[in-house]
């Protein structure tokens, strides 16, 4: 989903480092850009702040602070939503390429 989020942010330049490209989306939004595919933008950037870098971090180390482990915070259900999220972002990504005029 992150990586869905950078492909469409490439499309204005080079993208820097971030775990939270949600907030470039908007950015980028709020100075006008993206002309026709802005409300699939939109709904990228919802994507990508539903598994924004807080979930990121757990999925990755757990709850440090807790010593819980990843697998002890998230479940199935978890990972199906995760995947679900995942690939409705990868459709808008894919919809968002194809309809940016160069």
């Amino acid at each position: 989903m992150e990586n869905a989020a950078k492909a469409v942010l490439a499309l204005l330049g080079p993208v820097g480092h971030t775990h939270n490209p949600a907030v470039l989306l908007r950015q980028a939004l709020d100075q006008g850009a993206f002309a026709g595919v802005q409300e699939r933008v939109r709904q990228l950037a919802e994507q990508a702040e539903l598994l924004g870098p807080a979930i990121h971090m757990h999925t990755d180390y757990g709850d440090e602070i807790g010593g819980r482990s990843p697998w002890e915070l998230f479940g199935e259900t978890d990972a199906h939503q995760a995947l679900a999220i995942a690939e409705r972002a990868t459709q808008l990504a894919e919809e968002i390429v194809q309809g940016v005029q160069p």
